[in-house]
């Protein structure tokens, strides 16, 4: 049988084989395709990889993945408990941000992504990232409160569709330039295991 973490590890192929964004491809040193417990209540979403990043290969690992770091702490959770990803998987030319045909064309693979995963939260780390799945909600009035989100299934009516929790939060990137992010961010973070308890309560996932 097929693992979760094998299911994932296609996409990835999949996304390499199919040249997507190749703009940013053909620049970018490696795909940053995501990284962490394929089997996690919670996947974290960011906009896209940064330089230290592209370097790796690895999502979140400069200042504002050390602020992720003492983020989970404050909740009892570490990175081998979740699984991180973005929504574009090759770095923008000096960080700029995420083009409009650029998360189109990267959005199926983290729709994939999550239905391989299935998580109980999504937890959107930016406005790119809340806006992929909520288009008309702006970061600065809901973040910090759950959102349902309906995601239909790739493979169409032949699969049920996946309820998931967004949970919109602040990039911890923002809380590095505006210091009073951060205790927001800590705020918003410390609701998360309520948030799972209660979507273990109503069993969310189909």
């Amino acid at each position: 049988m097929t693992t979760k973490q094998q299911k994932l590890d296609d996409i990835k192929q999949r996304m390499i084989g199919n040249n997507v964004t190749p703009v940013l491809a053909a620049q970018a040193a490696n795909i940053v395709f995501g990284e962490g417990n394929a089997d996690a209540d919670v996947v974290f979403v960011g906009e896209a990889p940064g330089r230290f990043e592209d370097e790796q290969g690895r999502p979140f690992v400069g200042a504002s993945g050390k602020f992720l770091d003492e983020l989970l702490a404050s909740i009892g959770m570490k990175r081998e408990d979740i699984y991180i990803t973005s929504i574009l998987k090759y770095r923008p030319p000096k960080n700029r941000d995420p083009l409009p045909a650029e998360k189109q064309e990267s959005l199926p693979y983290l729709q994939a992504q999550l239905e391989v995963i299935r998580p109980k939260i999504v937890a959107t780390l930016g406005r790119h990232g809340l806006n992929c799945f909520l288009p008309d909600l702006q970061i600065g009035a809901v973040h910090g409160q759950p959102q349902q989100y309906t995601l239909e299934s790739a493979q169409g009516a032949a699969a049920d569709p996946l309820v998931l929790v967004i949970l919109p939060l602040f990039h911890p990137a923002a809380a590095l330039y505006n210091r009073s992010l951060r205790q927001t961010l800590l705020d918003d973070f410390a609701t998360i295991p309520s948030i799972l308890a209660q979507a273990a309560k109503h069993d969310i996932r189909n």
